[in-house]
C-alpha cells in the first residue's frame, strides 16, 4: 500500500495529494457545518420563540438535521417548463465555488490550513464576486418575476456592502503589512487582537458580512412576504440544497473571516488553536442567528442609505484614521 502511494506520488507529486486531501476534507467540512448550523438555528429559535418544535426531534434535537436531509434529498428535481435551462441548471453549481475556496485559504490552526496563500485575502474577496454571478444567473434563468427581483435585490445588496467591507479590511492589512491570512492571525499572538485596535472596523465588517449573505434584519432577497423565496423560488431538492447549504456555509465562513482578522484567529491560552478558532466562530455563528429572531426586516431603501450613507463614509474615515496613526 505505502509502495503504491509513493508510485502515484511520484507521478502527481506530494503538493497535489495534499491538495486534493484537503479538497476532500473541506467538502466534508461543509456537509457538516450545514447539518451543525441546521441544529443550532432550529435550537435557537425553539428556545428564543419558546416553542418545543425541532428543538426536542431526538436527544438534544439532533435528528432535526437528518430529517431536514432526507426531506431535501427525496424530494422531486422539478424543472419548470419556461426556464433557461443551461443557467437554471449551472447556478446552483457555481453559488458552491467560493465556498470551497474560501475554506481552503482560511487556516483553522497552526498546523491546519490546506493552502498558504501570500494574497489569501484577494482570492476569498475575488470568487465571493461569483456567488452574486450565480443569484442573478439564478433569477434570470428561473424565468420568474420573483426570482429576478430577488436576484436583482441581492446584486444592489453585494454591491452597497462590499466596499465598506472591503474598507475595513484594508484598515487591518494596513496595521498587517501582510495580504496573508496566516500572517493576520500571527500579528494578533499574544492578546493583540485587532478588534481592541481596530473596533470600528470590527462592526463594520461584521454588519457588512451579515447583509451580504443576506441574513436577517437584511434577508431583502429573499423576503417571503414579498417574494414567495427570492431567488432559488423555482428550485426544488437537491439544487435548492445546494443553495441552502451554501447560505449556512457562508454564514460559517464571515465568522471565520471576522475571527481570522480580528478575534486572534487559532491563538488562545492553555486550549488547543482549532479549538479556540471554533469557539470564537461559533459565538459569532449564534450572533447571527439570534439577529434573525430579535430584528426586523428592514426596507430596501433603509438597506442601501445604511450602507451608502453610514457604513461606507465611516470605514473610509476609519481608513484614513489608521493610515495616519501608522505613519506618525
Amino acid at each position: 500500500m505505502t509502495e503504491t502511494i509513493n508510485n502515484i506520488a511520484d507521478v502527481i507529486g506530494w503538493e497535489a495529494i495534499r491538495t486534493v486531501v484537503g479538497l476532500v476534507g473541506v467538502l466534508v467540512v461543509v456537509v457538516l457545518n450545514a447539518l451543525i448550523l441546521t441544529w443550532a438555528e432550529r435550537k435557537v429559535s425553539g428556545h428564543i420563540q419558546r416553542r418545543i418544535g425541532p428543538k426536542e426531534v431526538g436527544p438534544f434535537g439532533l435528528l432535526q438535521p437528518i430529517a431536514d436531509t432526507v426531506k431535501l434529498l427525496a424530494k422531486e428535481l422539478l424543472t419548470p417548463q419556461n426556464v433557461e435551462r443551461p443557467l437554471y441548471y449551472l447556478a446552483p453549481v457555481i453559488i458552491f465555488i467560493p465556498v470551497l475556496v474560501s475554506f481552503v485559504v482560511i487556516p483553522f490552526d497552526a498546523r491546519l490550513q490546506v493552502k498558504d496563500i501570500n494574497v489569501g485575502i484577494l482570492v476569498i474577496l475575488a470568487f465571493s464576486s461569483l456567488s452574486v454571478l450565480s443569484i442573478l444567473i439564478a433569477g434570470w434563468g428561473s424565468n420568474n418575476k420573483y426570482s429576478l427581483i430577488g436576484s436583482v435585490r441581492s446584486i444592489a445588496q453585494n454591491i452597497a456592502y462590499e466596499i465598506p467591507l472591503l474598507l475595513s479590511l484594508l484598515s487591518v492589512v494596513l496595521m498587517t503589512n501582510s495580504l496573508s491570512l496566516r500572517d493576520i492571525v500571527e500579528a494578533q499572538k499574544g492578546g493583540g487582537w485587532y478588534v481592541f485596535f481596530q473596533p470600528v472596523a470590527f462592526l463594520v465588517f461584521f454588519i457588512a458580512g451579515v447583509a451580504e449573505t443576506n441574513r436577517t434584519p437584511f434577508d431583502l432577497p429573499e423576503a417571503e412576504s414579498e417574494l414567495v423565496a427570492g431567488f432559488h423560488t423555482e428550485y426544488s431538492g437537491m439544487r435548492f440544497a445546494l443553495f441552502f447549504l451554501a447560505e449556512y456555509t457562508n454564514v460559517f465562513i464571515l465568522c471565520a473571516m471576522t475571527t481570522t482578522f480580528f478575534l486572534g484567529g487559532y491563538h488562545g491560552p492553555f486550549l488547543p488553536g482549532i479549538i479556540w478558532f471554533f469557539a470564537k466562530t461559533y459565538l459569532l455563528v449564534f450572533v447571527i442567528l439570534w439577529f434573525r429572531w430579535t430584528f426586523p426586516r428592514v426596507r430596501f431603501d433603509q438597506l442601501l442609505n445604511f450602507s451608502w450613507k453610514l457604513l461606507i463614509p465611516v470605514s473610509f474615515l476609519n481608513l484614513i484614521i489608521t493610515g495616519g496613526l501608522l505613519k506618525l
